[in-house]
């Protein structure tokens, strides 16, 4: 056979093989959608985006290969926000019964529910009229990932309310487990020193991935009841970007409450405007409940260096600051360290807080400190230096 007509010949097999495989991908794709939409409708879905297509062809390569994968919580696919219908949110939670009811919110009430894949999920839900901007918010918030941020995996907009679905964590909020709010779980639970530096390093390394976010995303409602506790008793953030979310969907802007709240920077309620630094502070007031064992409802007024010195001041005089539980589980080095840490978090004006990446580093070198000199002397004492001191 002559050179031109070997190259006819090959040529046309060439062609003949792509086309070959062309026709093979199609009727992959069609038999997979129909089998996988057929899978939806059992398992409650309505995401319309459930199948995931990737065809690769690389140069080197000849061969054409084929990928997809069913979105879902545990599929390690992360394929945004997914559209739930509220008749199956009504199921998962027994009709929004009261027996579900798991607390009340920024975003209103929350409710555990059981998907119909076996999934356990919170469900928040509010009233409200459906807007693009909430898709797009919870979208955007939906791609953010993180060990220490608690994941939205979906949302809903019928009859009349708005709904978001995040992933459940089984051992609800630290604040429970500090001065008991939940009555399912007992007021007395004990966190040890270590066992809280541990929750409050995870804590602050959740709101570090949130400021180091291309642009910065502030939480603006950071407090003891958004950090929630894993069945390890690992720290993750919740409630990430609700109140920007709140902002963009309300007309009249975000809803306040009477009350004071005493995890809001002072330099915000005057100024209107939240930052990385007002983050820090809340997080200051943070560790400040973490060291005390309770709620610092009277810190309301406290907005500047000296007023935070005379709060403080007396307490650690007096051996009243420190949660009473934690005697004997800590060193007064370390103690000493974190009470310093927490005023730095909370110093005035807020230029002269550390970034958030700087007080995990230094929660984690306190916390490595603590183990290593616990595990070698023992136990520590409860005794720690005067607040005079802390203060220089």
């Amino acid at each position: 056979m002559s050179k031109p007509s070997a190259a006819i010949v090959g040529g046309a097999a060439g062609a003949l093989a792509l086309v070959a495989i062309v026709i093979g991908v199609v009727w992959f794709y069609k038999t997979h959608c129909k089998n996988l939409s057929n899978k939806n409708s059992e398992t409650g879905s309505s995401d319309p985006s459930a199948i995931v297509l990737l065809i690769t062809h690389p140069p080197s390569s000849p061969t054409l290969s084929v990928e997809w994968s069913r979105g879902g919580p545990s599929s390690g696919v992360r394929q945004g926000a997914r559209l739930f219908t509220l008749e199956e949110l009504d199921q998962a939670t027994k009709h929004f019964d009261e027996s579900s009811l798991l607390g009340y919110g920024s975003f209103g009430l929350v409710y555990k529910g059981l998907l119909r894949d076996g999934t356990v999920v919170a469900i928040k839900r509010r009233p409200g009229a459906p807007r693009q901007e909430f898709v797009s918010e919870v979208t955007y918030l939906s791609e953010i990932h993180h060990r220490n941020l608690v994941t939205i995996l979906g949302y809903c907009q019928e009859s009349g309310f708005q709904v978001l679905v995040f992933e459940y964590i089984p051992n609800g909020s630290v604040c429970n487990h500090l001065y008991g709010n939940d009555t399912r779980l007992e007021s007395s639970t004990k966190l040890e020193f270590k066992q809280r530096l541990s929750i409050a390093v995870g804590a602050a390394k959740g709101l570090c991935h949130l400021h180091g976010l291309k642009p910065p995303l502030v939480h603006k409602n950071f407090k003891t009841a958004n950090v929630l506790v894993d069945e390890d008793f690992i720290a993750q953030v919740a409630d990430a970007g609700i109140a920007k979310l709140l902002e963009k969907i309300e007309e009249a802007g975000p809803s306040r409450t009477s009350s004071v709240n005493i995890f809001q920077d002072p330099e915000v309620g005057a100024s209107g405007v939240a930052s990385e630094m007002s983050d820090v502070y809340s997080f200051g007031v943070f560790l400040l409940e973490l060291l005390t064992g309770q709620e610092a409802l009277d810190i309301g007024s406290l907005g500047s260096n000296e007023s935070l010195f005379q709060w403080v001041e007396p307490r650690l005089s007096s051996n009243t600051l420190v949660d009473r539980r934690l005697v004997g589980s800590f060193t007064g080095e370390g103690m000493k360290d974190l009470i310093r840490l927490t005023l730095q978090c909370m110093s005035f004006p807020g230029r002269r807080r550390p970034k958030m990446e700087m007080v995990v580093v230094e929660l984690e070198r306190i916390k490595e400190k603590e183990m290593a000199m616990t595990t070698v002397m023992g136990e520590g004492t409860d005794t720690f230096a005067l607040g005079s001191v802390l203060f220089t």
